[in-house]
């Protein structure tokens, strides 16, 4: 897979865990459904916001490597939290995870998340 990271002065600077942009030029591409923090010997939700945005990377990385790639070939990743003030939280934590360059990203804030999460995201992968 060749990634082409995206960075133009005419749009803002990434603040964050992120790239502007990634072109891929060739490989597979593979969508990742949106993972919530329920633990997956339980099936439980693990409780607390940092908890939360733990679980929900620790379930990327294993969908990630059982589409045989890893958590460092998303290349687009979506983030959905009920409380935009949890944002500074997931960037901390997302930077334990990924190395540079980021994947480009997008933070959306909702009203409610499947079985009461806090926290979702989906990604896209490119092998």
């Amino acid at each position: 897979m060749k990634k082409q990271i995206i960075q133009t002065d005419d749009a803002p600077q990434a603040i964050g865990t992120y790239s502007q942009a990634v072109r891929v030029s060739t490989g597979d591409t593979v969508y990742v459904s949106g993972q919530i923090p329920l633990d997956p010997t339980t099936m439980q939700m693990v409780t607390g916001i940092e908890s939360q945005i733990q679980q929900v990377f620790l379930n990327l990385k294993a969908v990630t490597t059982a589409s045989g790639g890893s958590l460092g070939d998303i290349v687009k990743l979506n983030i959905f939290l009920t409380d935009l003030d949890d944002f500074a939280m997931v960037n901390k934590i997302m930077a334990s995870y990924f190395d540079q360059p980021y994947p480009a990203r997008a933070a959306i804030g909702v009203v409610a998340l499947p079985r009461g999460a806090l926290v979702e995201m989906d990604a896209v992968m490119v092998l």
